[in-house]
């Protein structure tokens, strides 16, 4: 990559306003603060009380939504409240402008028309519209903003969604989608779809069309709403609200709107006929339930039970939500052609509700693939990120046998039951194997396979997110046991060091590995990072190794695997060569531990970090309460305590941070650890970063020998916290004796206030009242019962 080339695309991005404080524009605004850009965010005027009033009330609602838009609650006051008669001026020195006001283009026309005096010369104006004509809103604009106009579609929730939708327009300079596409994908950490200016774009155009698919065959097969979200939900490998959970989260009303824009906008469509709400979702609406936001729509809660409306009886029953037997047996099929062969032919309603839903999905997307996308790579990404599928359309198709399943929708199309007469594309018969290969992805606009975007953003992606099929340069390997792979990728001289085991937790093979990993690191290789090739980063030690340890009375050998815990904690935190951890997803006990001793954390936003060990009976002995005592005392050499009380609730009450942001706030992060906001780009920064620090001429810390102590009197006082908590029963006899002993640990055992210790004795405490914990009846019971359930046991 030269360097005119990482430069051309830069967009500095200081300020943005978002226009349109609805539910959106807000969380759009929450996100753009998280990710650092300065953001005013301007609605109407009020008619009472302050003139920004309902900039103000939107900010204040972003604190109870859930899930949570801002990383960190406090940046909600960082968001700049305007209206559009006092605050114009600041529009003067704003980078970029969002307009996300109501899907109505009359409105959005004579907002452009009232901002575009006040804007600069160079910023950048785009609209978050989900389907109205992008080159229709900017024949509003003067002539000298055109080329600096553009479609920019986030998903709801913001936050969360990976999708961004880039529509330019025919008069869009190229050079605003790229520096844009580098300033979503590297700074607001999106996954950037390049779109046509297309009624809907992509991601809505097919997700609404498998909706309306879903929602007719239902009606055909006779089917249960809930039924239909058991087989459209995570056994098609989609999110849990599948089919009608979905549109009760997106909002009836937005439903309808989104499927009357279709019909208004495609009288060509083939499958034009089908472009209206069904008359169950009409009467939903004409009652006023809209969904989540009513209270009612397809479900609703009935006391603790979740109903579901039954269209015969005209009212609510309970939900039953699972599929037949045949058809569960028949989804449990691991080989994708053999699970579409036997839905194909299969008699069960709901295995023909499938094959029909699948069917037209499928003949839809094709049949207009080179109208609305350049390729079909573009197609599988804005479902997947936009939708949450673990496979888009076309790569389902092609995992299923792409000819197989192309013949069997053409002689569905000519047996009249497919629900549109439409031919299939000669393209799709061609003899292809699919759509995706290793020259890249087809395009049926250019009749050809294109590759990967070569925009220099995407070189920071060392592991993109892989279609079907596609393979990335998995390193070459330095070392490997049963628990963990030392790697390097590239000759920059740091290494990777991943595990092998399930969600990542750690047995003695990655204890025994980490620490051969790191011998090995230290004699040649000039950096190490802990990064994972999936989520989570870890889930923390085997509890099933651990119970079984107990449950053979092998107090000797359990004590052991605790010490060898900590000595793999201690190996990362004095290695010679910097050890930094790439954190992304849940990263608890062990897993954490683990990250705290690291030299650097490199953590993507969403990441879930926890000592989490008091909910299963135990409390951290991987060096946790150590790192946090240690850490305490040099914050505060004269009285560690004040520093002990911000830690000692979050481990006391295992809890789990909502984002690395919050993990700062929980003392589980140092302020000097790295956020990232795209997780694709982890590895590459976390490298970044091992490689700084080697390049300084890194020494691990030196061994702490004189650590203040809060000692007795630190216990004491939080120990009188707790008779409060459990005389309003909010903690039980055996939560109490977990926490007394977690305030111990941190206060340096029985010991008078202001005693030094070293880390020896931290690290005996700790051991010692873990071991003592596991003998006891009530957390065998709680770790029984955790590993059977996945839920916590309160006794």
């Amino acid at each position: 990559m030269t360097a005119a080339s990482s430069t051309k695309s830069a967009l500095r991005i200081r300020k943005a306003a978002v226009l349109g404080a609805g539910v959106m524009g807000a969380q759009i605004a929450a996100h753009l603060t998280n990710a650092g850009v300065e953001t005013v965010l301007f609605d109407l005027p009020a008619k009472e009380g302050p003139k920004s009033g309902i900039a103000l009330k939107a900010i204040a609602n972003l604190a109870k939504l859930s899930p949570a838009p801002l990383a960190d609650k406090n940046l909600a006051a960082a968001i700049i409240p305007a209206n559009y008669d006092e605050d114009m001026g600041h529009l003067k020195d704003v980078d970029l402008v969002i307009e996300a006001i109501a899907e109505r283009m009359d409105w959005k026309l004579d907002l452009y028309k009232k901002i575009a005096p006040h804007l600069s010369k160079t910023a950048i104006l785009a609209s978050n519209t989900s389907g109205l004509s992008i080159n229709g809103l900017a024949e509003a604009l003067p002539e000298e903003m055109r080329h600096r106009f553009t479609g920019v579609h986030f998903f709801n929730p913001p936050r969360y969604m990976h999708l961004v939708e880039l529509i330019p327009t025919k008069l869009t300079d190229p050079a605003v989608i790229e520096g844009l596409e580098a300033f979503l994908v590297t700074t607001v950490g999106k996954g950037v779809v390049i779109a046509k200016d297309t009624p809907n774009f992509i991601g809505n155009r097919i997700g609404v069309f498998s909706m309306l698919s879903a929602m007719y065959h239902t009606d055909q097969f006779k089917l249960g709403f809930d039924t239909v979200d058991a087989l459209t939900g995570p056994a098609l490998g989609r999110p849990k609200s599948a089919t009608y959970r979905t549109a009760d989260v997106v909002g009836l009303d937005t439903m309808a709107h989104v499927i009357k824009t279709m019909a208004d906008t495609l009288p060509d469509d083939p499958w034009h006929q089908y472009f209206k709400a069904p008359v169950w979702l009409q009467g939903l609406i004409d009652q006023g339930a809209l969904g989540q936001k009513t209270g009612a729509g397809f479900y609703k809660k009935a006391g603790k039970d979740i109903v579901v409306l039954d269209v015969a009886k005209q009212d609510y029953r309970l939900s039953e939500q699972k599929p037949s037997d045949e058809v569960a047996a028949i989804l449990a099929i691991k080989d994708p052609a053999e699970k579409f062969g036997k839905l194909r032919a299969s008699n069960d309603p709901q295995a023909q509700f499938l094959w029909a839903s699948f069917r037209d999905l499928f003949h839809y997307t094709a049949y207009h693939l080179a109208d609305i996308a350049d390729t079909a790579r573009d197609v599988d990404f804005a479902i997947r990120w936009g939708y949450g599928w673990k496979l888009g359309p076309f790569e389902t198709w092609q995992a299923a046998g792409w000819q197989q399943i192309a013949g069997w929708i053409n002689e569905d199309i000519t047996a009249g039951k497919a629900m549109s007469k439409a031919p299939l594309p000669a393209w799709v018969t061609d003899g292809r194997k699919g759509v995706h290969g290793k020259d890249g992805s087809y395009s049926a606009s250019a009749n050809a396979d294109k590759p990967r975007s070569q925009h220099p953003v995407y070189k920071r992606q060392l592991f993109p997110d892989p279609l079907i099929g596609e393979k990335f340069d998995q390193g070459t390997t330095v070392w490997e046991n049963e628990g963990v792979r030392l790697w390097t990728l590239g000759n920059d001289g740091v290494g990777i060091l991943s595990f092998k085991t399930k969600m990542n937790t750690v047995n003695d093979f990655v204890l025994d590995g980490v620490q051969h990993a790191i011998k090995l690191a230290e004699e040649k290789l000039k950096a190490v990072v802990i990064w994972q090739t999936g989520e989570p980063f870890s889930a923390g030690a085997d509890l099933k190794g651990a119970l079984g340890l107990l449950k053979e009375g092998k107090i000797a050998d359990f004590e052991k695997m605790v010490e060898n815990f900590q000595h793999t904690s201690m190996a990362i935190k004095y290695s010679l060569v910097p050890v930094v951890s790439a954190v992304r997803g849940m990263a608890f006990g062990g897993g954490c531990e683990f990250q705290m001793h690291s030299a650097r954390t490199v953590a993507a936003l969403e990441s879930y970090i926890g000592l989490v060990e008091a909910g299963v009976g135990l409390l951290p002995a991987g060096g946790g309460l150590h790192e946090l005592a240690v850490r305490a005392a040099k914050a505060d050499p004269g009285d560690p305590f004040e520093e002990l009380k911000k830690v000692f609730e979050t481990v006391a009450m295992a809890k789990v941070s909502a984002s690395a942001f919050e993990a700062k706030n929980l003392g589980l992060l140092r302020d000097s650890d790295v956020v990232v906001f795209n997780a694709y780009e982890l590895l590459y920064v976390a490298k970044q970063v091992a490689n700084a620090l080697a390049e300084s001429g890194y020494r691990p810390p030196l061994p702490a020998r004189a650590i203040p102590v809060a000692g007795d009197v630190g216990t004491a006082t939080f120990k009188a916290s707790l008779a409060n908590l459990q005389a309003g029963y909010f903690a039980s006899e055996h939560d109490v004796d977990i926490a007394t002993r977690i305030a111990d640990t941190l206060c340096g055992g029985v010991i008078e206030r202001g005693s030094t210790v070293d880390e020896e004795w931290l690290l005996a405490l700790e051991r010692k009242h873990f071991v003592e914990l596991a003998q006891t009846e009530k957390t065998q019971a709680r770790i029984a019962h955790t590993m059977t359930t996945g839920k916590p046991l309160r006794n």
